[in-house]
């Protein structure tokens, strides 16, 4: 599938930029999502023109959906990993390049609308001057898709989450655990992990890169109850080697993950907003 293509980028970005034309790429990593999986892909499908989505040891039906999406999505590359740091070396091909990359999990769905607005900021060379982008997050305790409505708690005052990195602010960006994490990227003159922009200041109703965290609702068929999950880069579930195992160890010594995500992702009033526009018809 060509890539579809934007205006070019100012010889600011240095001597490997040039004239290329931005480019959006996703990239998705999950782990037993098959309640939302589709979906999350879907909302963002129309502003990536290249996506890359790693499954991670599921044992529920998300590899088999993903399957049949890549037959359906041209842009669509699916991959089975055992290591999570897998997922980020696909990305270090763009470090230096005129490429936005979208993070996205499997329990966060995007208003597709809203990217829409915000790819063609991007491809106008909008935000060039930041490595991060952040938007409004609601982390959703209740998901109504008959009334179309979301309950939960908006970040801010929650924890912001970072979803858009723009590479061409670093000339490399080796050693992640996971992808868009840490790493050891070498940043431009006049970028770092600091050099963020919050889409947030905007308000909800026209942050373009608002996103439905469902953090607090059942996403695998195999869970039996609606429960937050430990991030795979903090519980040593992605790494099998013995630094591996000392995560795990130390993971069943602390608070449960409902402690420490409720500490982060329900903060401030419970909200109600409108979410039509993030449940698009799935097949």
């Amino acid at each position: 599938m060509p890539l579809r293509t934007g205006t070019s980028l100012t010889p600011r970005y240095g001597s490997r930029v040039s004239n290329e034309p931005v480019r959006i790429v996703g990239s998705v990593l999950v782990h037993n999502e098959d309640v939302f999986v589709e979906r999350a892909i879907r909302n963002v499908a129309d502003v990536c023109d290249r996506i890359y989505a790693f499954d991670h040891r599921s044992a529920d039906r998300t590899w088999d959906i993903l399957s049949t999406l890549a037959g359906e999505l041209d842009q669509l590359e699916v991959r089975r990993i055992t290591r999570a740091s897998e997922s980020h070396r696909p990305l270090e091909r763009y470090a230096g390049t005129p490429t936005w990359v979208l993070g996205v999990d499997g329990d966060e769905l995007f208003d597709p609308s809203a990217l829409a607005r915000l790819r063609n900021e991007l491809l106008a060379g909008g935000h060039a001057d930041v490595f991060r982008l952040k938007g409004h997050v609601l982390n959703c305790e209740a998901l109504d898709e008959q009334s179309s409505t979301a309950e939960g708690y908006m970040a801010p005052p929650s924890r912001p989450v970072t979803k858009l990195f723009n590479l061409a602010a670093v000339d490399s960006w080796p050693g992640a655990s996971e992808r868009l994490h840490d790493g050891r990227p070498e940043f431009r003159s006049g970028y770092g992990w600091e050099s963020l922009r919050y889409l947030y200041d905007r308000g909800w109703d026209d942050d373009p890169l608002r996103c439905l965290h469902v953090c607090f609702l059942r996403r695998s068929s195999l869970d039996d109850t609606a429960r937050p999950r430990v991030n795979l880069n903090e519980s040593g579930n992605y790494d099998r080697s013995a630094r591996g195992a000392v995560k795990r160890l130390l993971r069943t010594r602390r608070s449960p993950a409902v402690d420490w995500k409720r500490s982060w992702y329900a903060r401030g009033e419970r909200m109600t907003v409108d979410a039509a526009s993030f449940l698009q018809e799935v097949a």
